[in-house]
C-alpha cells in the first residue's frame, strides 16, 4: 500500500532545500512520507555532494525528542546537512492589537455639535455642555470637558476618558455610564481621568494612571 505523498513538500532554495512538514496530520504519518520521499521518489536529488536542509514545522510544536526522529530520518542520507528545525513562530502583531495612533484635533466642540473620531483621539480645547466627543478608542482633552464623552464606542471597556479639567455632564466607555460627578467623591476636578474596574467606572488621577497601564513607567 503506497503511502499518500502530500504531506511532506521538499523545495529548492538558494542555499539548499527546504522541507514542509504538514502540521495537521498525525506525526507517525508524517514521519512514514518523509521517509518514504528519502528513500523512493526524491532519491535521486537527494544524493551527490552536501545539501543544506531547513525543515519548516508550520504551526506545529514539538519536543527535542520528536526533533531527532526528524535529524535520524533525514540524515540517513550523508549529504544532507540539516541546518535548521523550527516551527513557525507566531506573528506579534497578530497576538497583540495593532497600536492605534493617536489623532490630534483642536477647537471648540459647543453646545448642540458632537465630534466623533475613529481610533484614539487627543482634542485640544474646550467640549462645552450639551457639546458631544465620541471616540472608538481613548479620549485626552487638554481642556475642560463640560459637555459629554463617550469612549470606546464599539465596546473596548479599556479605554479610557482623560481630561485637564473634569466636570461632564456625562461619561461613557463602551456601554457602561458613569454616576453623576457629585457622587465622584472628588474635589477638585484637574488632571483626572475616568477607566472601567470591575465593570463600573472609576474616576482617578491622571497621575495614577500607571497604575493602569505599568508598561507606560519610565523604566
Amino acid at each position: 500500500m503506497s503511502v499518500p505523498k502530500h504531506h511532506v513538500t521538499i523545495k529548492g532554495v538558494k542555499d539548499g532545500l527546504v522541507f514542509l512538514l504538514d502540521d495537521a496530520c498525525e506525526w507517525e504519518t508524517l514521519l512514514k512520507e518523509l521517509q518514504h520521499k528519502l528513500e523512493k521518489t526524491h532519491q535521486q536529488i537527494l544524493t551527490g555532494p552536501i545539501v543544506h536542509v531547513h525543515v519548516k514545522l508550520g504551526a506545529r510544536e514539538i519536543s527535542d525528542e520528536l526533533k531527532e526522529e526528524i535529524r535520524a530520518i533525514i540524515g540517513q542520507k550523508g549529504n544532507l546537512l540539516i541546518q535548521s528545525i523550527e516551527s513557525q513562530q507566531p506573528d506579534p502583531a497578530g497576538d497583540k492589537p495593532t497600536e492605534v495612533p493617536v489623532k490630534t484635533l483642536k477647537g471648540m466642540v459647543r453646545s448642540g455639535q458632537t465630534l466623533h473620531h475613529e481610533g484614539h483621539l487627543l482634542f485640544l480645547g474646550d467640549v462645552n455642555p450639551g457639546g458631544t466627543l465620541t471616540c472608538t478608542g481613548n479620549i485626552y482633552v487638554m481642556g475642560s470637558l463640560r459637555g459629554m464623552a463617550h469612549a470606546g464606542l464599539n465596546g473596548d471597556e479599556s479605554a479610557i476618558i482623560a481630561a485637564s479639567h473634569m466636570r461632564p455632564t456625562q461619561l461613557r466607555i463602551a456601554g457602561i455610564i458613569s454616576r453623576p460627578p457629585d457622587e465622584w467623591g472628588i474635589e477638585e476636578a484637574f488632571m483626572e481621568f475616568a477607566y472601567i474596574k470591575e465593570g463600573k467606572m472609576e474616576i482617578d488621577k491622571l497621575h495614577q494612571l500607571h497604575r493602569l497601564w505599568p508598561e507606560a513607567e519610565g523604566g
